[in-house]
């Protein structure tokens, strides 16, 4: 991965967060701040992973590696919000 994908992944994390969040039913209990660093983490993950299975660089939009953050994302929102909750 380069520099530049890390970079990337940075920036589309902000909006993985969010959309993470998004797809959550309900209402999450943890701050936007937490969700936008889930996102970034989320992104970062879903990015080496896409990149482990072969699915990084498409012609195109990568949707697979896009629904793997999304999804590590909704994943990492869901398991903080839980586990702030039962605190």
């Amino acid at each position: 991965m380069e520099i530049s994908g890390i970079f990337t992944a940075i920036i589309v994390g902000l909006i993985i967060g969010a959309l993470g969040r998004l797809v959550l039913p309900g209402k999450q209990s943890i701050s936007i701040w937490l969700t936008l660093l889930i996102g970034i983490v989320a992104a970062l993950i879903g990015t080496f992973l896409a990149a482990a299975i072969g699915v990084d660089d498409t012609r195109g939009i990568d949707w697979i590696e896009l629904a793997l953050q999304i999804a590590l994302a909704a994943g990492g929102v869901a398991l903080v919000g839980v586990a702030r909750r039962r605190r």
